[in-house]
C-alpha cells in the first residue's frame, strides 16, 4: 500500500536529520519529486522553486509558443521544445509534444533536482543531449560527499562543478538549439566558447549564474554535516515569471544585479560644427560571457533610448518607446535595436523559430581576449551614430542614454494573442528591464576625449564606467534585412 505523502515527507525528515549507520535510501518515486529534497536541502529547494527552471513547463509564452508550433508543423515539432522544458516528462513517457502538460505532475515539470544531479554524460553539443543514470546516486559539486546514512547515493562529478569546464556543457547542452532546418536559433553556449571567458579565464556558467556564497554552511540539514561553501540555485538570467509564481520579487531583484554589470557605454559629441554636433554611442558587452541579450535572441528585444535636451526642451530622440508598445512597434529610423532576425530557404524573414532556415544578428559580441594590447580586444567596441545618416543635431546641454531589454519583444507576444495561443492577460505581467544605469552626458562629465582624424575634431565623451573611448572602434552591426 502506497503511505501518504505527508508519512513519505516524515521518513524523509528522520532521514536526514539521523547520525551514522545503516543507509535510508529513497526511492526512485521520491527521487523524482523535488518536494523530496526539501527536508534536507530547504535553501537550495526554495530558491530552486523560484527560479526559471522550476517555471519552465509553466510560462505561459513556451506553452503558447509549443501550442502554435505544433499546430502550424501538423505535430513535426514533437518533443523539440518539451525536451529541455520538462524533459523528465518527456523522458518517462508523460508527454511527447508538451500539449497535454496541464495533466502532467508538477513534480515531473521543468528543469527537476533529479534531472540534473543524475546527469552521467553529455553525448552531443545541443537540444538536450544529456544521459541520466538510473543508479540512485545523485551526483553534485562536492568532492568528498557524505555517504552514511543518507537518504540517497552521492557522487562527484564535473558535469556539476562550476569550477570545472566541463560543467559548461551540461548548460550548454539545452542552451544551444537547432532547429529541424538545421538554424542555431540559439548559440549562447557556442558563444561562451568562442569568448575570453572559456578560452582565458575558464568562467563558467555557473560562476555567473550560481555565485558561491561567500561563508561556510551546511549544504544538507543532516547531522555532522560539514561546513562547506554553497552555490545558489535560481539562474538569474533575462526572463521572469509571468503568473503567479514563488520569491518574484528575488527573481527580478537578482536578474536586474546581473544586468547591472552586463555593459559598458559612453556618450560621444563631436564639436567644430559650429551650433550643431554629432553624436555616437559606444556600447561594449564586458561581462555577459557570451553575445547580448543572447538565448532565444529572435523573440528578445534590446535597444538604447537616447535623449538630447537645451534645457527642459528635448532637440533629439531615437529609442523612446511608449509603454507598452515595443522596440517591434517603432517607427523610428534611428532606433538601434540588439536581436536576432530569421529567414526562410528563400531570405524572406520569418518570425517563428520552426521556420527559419537562417539567422542573422545585431546582438553584441562577447569579448574574446582580457588583452588590451592584442587588436580583438575592443572588436566589441560597437559604435552607432545618431542621426544614422551622419546628420548634425543642435547642440545639447545634456544627453541621456539608457539601454532597455524585452526578455520577449511586444510583437512577439501580440503575435501569440493574435493566434489564440496566448491569453491577452499576460501582457499586463511583461517588465521591460533597464540594463545598468542611466548614463549622463553634460559638458562637465564629458571628460573622456579623443580626436576625429577625419575631421580634426575634438570628440567630448562621458562614462561612469572603465569604457576606452580613445581605442578603436567598430561600427554597429545593424542588419538591413531585419525588420527593427
Amino acid at each position: 500500500m502506497r503511505l501518504p505523502a505527508w508519512l513519505g515527507l516524515c521518513a524523509l525528515l528522520c532521514a536526514c536529520h539521523s547520525g551514522g549507520g545503516e543507509q535510508a535510501t529513497m526511492t526512485r518515486e521520491q527521487l523524482l519529486d523535488p518536494s523530496s529534497c526539501q527536508g534536507c536541502h530547504p535553501d537550495q529547494y526554495s530558491e530552486w522553486a523560484g527560479s526559471m527552471h522550476a517555471y519552465a513547463s509553466n510560462d505561459p509564452v513556451f506553452l503558447a509558443m509549443n501550442r502554435r508550433g505544433q499546430r502550424e508543423t501538423n505535430g513535426s515539432l514533437g518533443k523539440f521544445c518539451v525536451n529541455c522544458h520538462a524533459p523528465l516528462a518527456v523522458r518517462e513517457g508523460l508527454t511527447t509534444d508538451g500539449l497535454n502538460l496541464d495533466q502532467v505532475p508538477q513534480n515531473m515539470k521543468g528543469v527537476t533536482c533529479f534531472f540534473c544531479h543524475t546527469v552521467q554524460s553529455v553525448d552531443g553539443a545541443h537540444d538536450n543531449p544529456l544521459t541520466l543514470a538510473n543508479d540512485g546516486v545523485l551526483r553534485g559539486a562536492i568532492s568528498d560527499p557524505a555517504v552514511n546514512g543518507r537518504p540517497h547515493g552521492s557522487a562527484y562529478s564535473p558535469l556539476l562543478d562550476r569550477d570545472r569546464a566541463e560543467s559548461a556543457t551540461t548548460c550548454g547542452s539545452c542552451h544551444d538549439i537547432v532547429n529541424g532546418h538545421g538554424a542555431a536559433i540559439e548559440r549562447t553556449f557556442n558563444e561562451w566558447k568562442s569568448s575570453a571567458f572559456d578560452l582565458v579565464s575558464g568562467t563558467t556558467c555557473g560562476q555567473c549564474h550560481m555565485p558561491q556564497s561567500t561563508e561556510l554552511k551546511q549544504i544538507a540539514a543532516v547531522q555532522d554535516a560539514p561546513l562547506r561553501r554553497s552555490h545558489g540555485h535560481t539562474w538569474p538570467g533575462v526572463d521572469l515569471a509571468l503568473t503567479p509564481f514563488p520569491d518574484t520579487a528575488r527573481q527580478l531583484d537578482q536578474v536586474q544585479s546581473l544586468l547591472s554589470t552586463t555593459l559598458q557605454s559612453a556618450i560621444c559629441l563631436e564639436e567644430g560644427f559650429g551650433s550643431n554636433v554629432q553624436m555616437s554611442l559606444i556600447i561594449d558587452n564586458v561581462a555577459a560571457g557570451h553575445s547580448f541579450p543572447s538565448g532565444a535572441e529572435q523573440d528578445r528585444r534590446a535597444y538604447a533610448e537616447v535623449i538630447a535636451y537645451q534645457g527642459s526642451n528635448v532637440v533629439y530622440q531615437s529609442g523612446v518607446v511608449p509603454p507598452g508598445t515595443g522596440a517591434a512597434g517603432s517607427t523610428d529610423p534611428d532606433i538601434w535595436v540588439m536581436r536576432d532576425c530569421m529567414f526562410d530557404q528563400s531570405g524572406g524573414e520569418v518570425h517563428m523559430f520552426w521556420e527559419a532556415f537562417s539567422y542573422q544578428t545585431n546582438g553584441l559580441p562577447a569579448l574574446i581576449t582580457f588583452d588590451p594590447t592584442s587588436p580583438d580586444f575592443y572588436k566589441g567596441h560597437k559604435q552607432k551614430f545618431f542621426p544614422k545618416d551622419g546628420s548634425l543635431i543642435p547642440r545639447p546641454d545634456r544627453v541621456t542614454l539608457r539601454v532597455m531589454v524585452e526578455a520577449v519583444g511586444y510583437d512577439v507576444i501580440d503575435n501569440l494573442i493574435a493566434s489564440k495561443d496566448l491569453d491577452s492577460s499576460v501582457r499586463d505581467a511583461f517588465k521591460v528591464l533597464q540594463v545598468g544605469n542611466t548614463l549622463e552626458w553634460t559638458q562637465a562629465k564629458a571628460t573622456h576625449t579623443y580626436l576625429n582624424r577625419t575631421t580634426g575634431n575634438t570628440v567630448f565623451c562621458a562614462t561612469d564606467t572603465n569604457i576606452n573611448v580613445t581605442a578603436d572602434r567598430f561600427p554597429a552591426d545593424v542588419r538591413t534585412m531585419c525588420s527593427p
